[in-house]
C-alpha cells in the first residue's frame, strides 16, 4: 500500500512539474513594447503599438501583437478611441509547429480618464474588445471587458514611478479572464519621450507568469505650427 501511495505521488508530482514545463510558468519571459500618440489636430490622435512577448527573457516567441487607433481628445483629461488590432499567438511553451498558433483580428472601444491627487497621476482605463480568432481547428468571435487603474509618481523631473492593475473579464464562460499586477520605474529622456523598465504578474485561473517588461513612449506631433 505504501508502494501504491508513493507513486500515485511521484506521478502527480511529475505530472504538475511537466505541465509548467510545457505553459513555460517556471521561466521569466519578457515583452519589449513599444507606444505612441501621434497628435493630427487639437482634438485627434493616432496610436501607434507593438509589442514583442517571449516565454523566455531573449527567446521562446510568445506572441506578437500590433495595435493603432483613433483618439478623439475630448479635453485634456478624456480620451475615447476606437481602434484595431493584429495578434498573432504561440500558445505552447514547447516546439510544436502550428499546434497550438492562432491569428486574432481584435476590434476596441476605449475610453481614458484622467486626474491627478497631489503629486499622484491616476489614469482610468475601460476597453471593450472584440475577437476574432482563427486556430487550426476552429474559427470564432469572443467578446472581453478590461479595466485598468494606473498609477504615477513623479520622484523629479526625471524620473517617474509607474504601476498599475488590470482586469479582463470575459462577456461569455468563463468571466474570468486574467489580471495584470505591474510596477515599473521610468525615466524621462526628453518631454515626448519616456523608457520604463518593470514586472509584470500576469494571472489566469491555476496559472501564473513571470514577465520582466521594456516599454518605450514616444509621442510625436503632426500638426501644423501656428505663426
Amino acid at each position: 500500500m505504501k508502494h501504491v501511495f508513493f507513486s500515485l505521488i511521484l506521478f502527480l508530482f511529475l505530472n504538475t512539474t511537466t505541465s509548467a514545463q510545457e505553459t513555460g510558468e517556471d521561466e521569466w519571459g519578457a515583452w519589449y513594447m513599444y507606444f505612441g500618440t501621434n497628435k493630427v489636430s487639437d482634438k485627434l490622435s493616432i496610436h501607434t503599438e507593438a509589442q514583442f512577448r517571449f516565454y523566455e527573457v531573449t527567446s521562446t516567441f510568445n506572441q506578437l501583437l500590433l495595435r493603432t487607433g483613433l483618439n478623439y481628445h475630448i479635453n485634456d483629461n478624456a480620451i475615447a478611441i476606437l481602434g484595431y488590432g493584429y495578434i498573432n499567438t504561440d500558445g505552447t511553451f514547447e516546439d510544436i509547429p502550428d499546434e497550438e498558433n492562432s491569428n486574432e483580428h481584435r476590434i476596441f472601444q476605449q475610453f481614458i480618464l484622467k486626474n491627478v491627487v497631489g503629486k499622484f497621476k491616476f489614469e482610468h482605463r475601460y476597453r471593450l474588445e472584440q475577437r476574432f480568432i482563427n486556430t487550426q481547428i476552429d474559427d470564432f468571435t469572443e467578446h472581453r471587458a478590461r479595466y485598468r487603474l494606473q498609477l504615477t509618481y513623479p520622484i523629479n523631473e526625471k524620473w517617474f514611478l509607474n504601476a498599475y492593475d488590470e482586469v479582463f473579464i470575459n462577456l461569455q464562460e468563463p468571466i474570468f479572464g486574467q489580471n495584470r499586477l505591474y510596477g515599473a520605474v521610468g525615466y524621462n529622456v526628453q518631454k515626448n519621450f519616456n523608457v520604463q523598465l518593470g514586472y509584470l504578474k500576469n494571472h489566469f485561473t491555476g496559472i501564473n507568469f513571470d514577465r520582466l517588461q521594456l516599454g518605450v513612449i514616444y509621442n510625436t506631433d503632426f500638426r501644423k505650427s501656428k505663426p
